[in-house]
C-alpha cells in the first residue's frame, strides 16, 4: 500500500483550502515570517498564475524568493536563472521552500582536454 503524502499532518486537499496566512502557521519560522509579511504579494502572484493557466500561457517569473504555497501544487512555473527560464513542476514535497531552490543558477562545469602548454609534458611540443 502506497503511503499518502501529507505536509505536517494535512493532506494536499486540506492544504488547498487554506489561505496563505493559515498555511504560514504550518511552515518553519523563517518562512512563516516571510509569508506573514508578504502574504498579499504571494496571493497576487498565485492569482496571476491562475489567470495565465486559464489563458493557456506559460507562467514566467523572475521572483525566485516566492515561497511555494498549496495553491501552486501541480503548476509548472518557469523560473529565471539569470540566463534562461527553467521549468519547475511544483509538487507537495516543495511546500514551504522557495522557487529559486529548484532552478539552479550555476551549471555544472564541463572541462575539455588540456591544450598545448597546459601541462608540463606538452609545454615542449610544437604548435603544429
Amino acid at each position: 500500500m502506497a503511503k499518502e503524502l501529507t505536509y505536517r499532518g494535512k493532506t494536499p486537499a486540506e492544504l488547498k483550502e487554506l489561505d496563505v496566512r493559515s498555511f504560514a502557521k504550518l511552515v518553519p519560522s523563517r518562512e512563516r515570517r516571510t509569508l506573514l509579511r508578504q502574504f498579499q504579494e504571494i496571493e497576487q502572484f498565485v492569482a496571476r498564475c491562475n489567470n495565465k493557466i486559464a489563458k493557456k500561457k506559460p507562467i514566467r517569473t523572475h521572483r525566485r524568493t516566492v515561497i511555494i504555497v498549496p495553491q501552486m501544487i501541480d503548476m509548472t512555473i518557469q523560473v529565471h536563472t539569470g540566463k534562461e527560464y527553467t521549468p519547475v513542476q511544483v509538487t507537495t514535497e516543495m511546500l514551504g521552500h522557495r522557487l529559486g531552490e529548484f532552478a539552479p543558477t550555476r551549471s555544472k562545469v564541463k572541462h575539455g582536454t588540456a591544450g598545448i602548454g597546459a601541462t608540463r609534458g606538452s609545454a615542449s611540443k610544437s604548435v603544429k
